[in-house]
């Protein structure tokens, strides 16, 4: 894929999209969002919202934002923009209102496209979209605002996950992104051609939208969608090809599968695989017991992507760096090696420093087999009386209970854990419970039973304080 790669600092080529994405037999199905989509049938849509927006004076330079839901409106704006030679910033079309009116202050994009009409009910996986096209003429293409000094180059603009404070922009070169797709190519356990991939992780976040779309588009991977996010729903988009068929979501869906109590014979079935924190043993046993087959792990980032993976669950809990992936540890943080800052606008300048990204997750790495272990967030590591507490441990001897189905554990003066119950008699003997587990000193001082946890929009737990204290105290409906 070498001959693919732009050259660094100059405007992306609008061809890339077409000799990396779009490149293939005109008769092969691509997609099945809905219905089947061949490669002919995604090029003419592609051309027709590059059209339209070109009719909206959109041109090389400028950025769009996409606040759309999974839909065949969302790829081919995507690819639109890209082949536009704009770039994309992506938003989740589950924010607010006011969400989305501070991020484009933010960014001041030279236009949004977002739905005119969504079709479709709750739990839907994907939608059938209406876009509309809403301008901002005052935002000029190199304006001042978060965008500032981004280089012409940058391809993509995403937000971090936000759970653990609010979120950064950053910056993807579509060298980046073909380069990441390439890692994927070179992974053993991902789907190849002529297989298939029911996604579960949203395509506007980086494991859905790479290691999903783009690289099933690059490769001739079919990629499916469901048409609800039920287990029902999930399971009935395997059953429904014919090809070896891989899963591919984030903790939320494995915990959603685990819990269909009689799933049907999937011999098509070939694994999942599962992005964002590790899967709790009792739910990783509780999948294997049911499916039989493979539930892989990977570990990325919005800023690089894949980092690492475990994808035949044989090295749990460490993982194996991605083929080009260069990490290393620094005082109990793991490090990756990055050749310029994936960020944009105001941020904190120690997290990338001299050619490293700063995780701030804290991990170790195996000088021997190069493979790494994540510990949890480095800030997750509190003293208490002078004595060091891992809050991710505390997390995990709260979820190992038979009686909590949920929990996150914060600091703010003291170890506070929020925790959601599968048995709510069980919370007058809660700190009993938990004393059978952990040493005083790593006790939470209050346990608040919730009847939910807040996520992030990628279905992530969100760890900050501010937001698990107004959770608790909001009525459940």
């Amino acid at each position: 894929m070498d001959d693919t790669e732009l050259p660094g600092g100059e405007p992306p080529d609008p061809d890339w999209v077409d000799e990396v994405l779009l490149r293939g037999a005109a008769d092969q199905v691509c997609l099945h969002i809905g219905g089947p989509v061949t490669r002919a049938v995604l090029r003419g849509l592609v051309a027709d919202r590059q059209a339209a927006l070109a009719a909206a004076g959109i041109r090389a330079g400028a950025t769009v934002a996409l606040q759309l839901p999974p839909s065949l409106a969302f790829v081919a704006n995507l690819l639109a923009v890209w082949r536009t030679g704009a770039r994309a910033a992506l938003l989740d079309h589950r924010l607010t209102r006011y969400e989305t009116d501070n991020i484009l202050a933010r960014l001041r994009p030279a236009a949004l496209v977002s739905p005119r009409q969504l079709t479709g009910g709750g739990l839907r996986a994907y939608y059938e979209v209406d876009e509309a096209v809403t301008t901002y003429p005052d935002n000029a293409i190199d304006g001042p605002n978060a965008t500032d000094g981004l280089p012409a180059v940058h391809a993509l603009l995403q937000l971090s996950s936000g759970s653990t404070g609010p979120s950064k922009v950053i910056g993807r070169t579509a060298a980046s992104l073909i380069a990441e797709v390439d890692r994927y190519t070179r992974m053993d356990g991902v789907p190849r051609a002529g297989e298939r991939v029911v996604l579960l992780a949203s395509m506007v976040h980086v494991l859905g939208l790479v290691g999903g779309l783009l690289y099933g588009l690059h490769t001739g991977v079919e990629l499916a969608v469901p048409e609800r996010v039920t287990g029902d729903s999930i399971l009935a988009a395997v059953t429904a090809g014919e090809a070896p068929t891989t899963l591919l979501g984030v903790p939320f869906h494995i915990e959603l599968l685990a819990s269909v109590t009689d799933p049907p014979r999937m011999p098509r079935l070939a694994g999942m695989t599962t992005g964002g924190e590790l899967v709790r043993p009792t739910v990783f046993q509780a999948f294997a017991d049911r499916y039989g087959v493979r539930l892989g792990n990977m570990y990325g980032m919005t800023e690089v992507g894949v980092i690492a993976t475990d994808l035949f669950a044989e090295l749990r809990p460490a993982l194996a760096p991605a083929p080009g992936i260069t990490v290393r540890e620094a005082d109990g943080e793991l490090l990756i090696a990055m050749p310029a800052t994936p960020y944009v606008g105001l941020s904190d300048p120690t997290r990338w420093v001299d050619g490293w990204l700063r995780t701030k997750d804290a991990g170790r790495v195996d000088p021997a087999t190069g493979r790494l272990t994540i510990l949890g967030r480095l800030d997750s590591q509190v003293s208490v009386g002078g004595l060091k507490v891992d809050l991710t441990e505390v997390e995990q001897a709260l979820v190992d209970l038979p009686e909590v189905a949920e929990a996150v554990v914060v600091f703010d003066r003291s170890i506070e854990a929020y925790v959601v119950l599968t048995d709510d008699a069980a919370a007058g003997r809660l700190d009993e419970l938990v004393a059978s587990r952990l040493a005083g000193y790593k006790r939470p001082r209050t346990l608040h039973v919730v009847a939910r946890l807040p996520r992030t929009t990628t279905g992530k737990l969100v760890r900050d304080g501010r937001v698990l204290r107004a959770t608790e105290s909001a009525p459940v409906p």
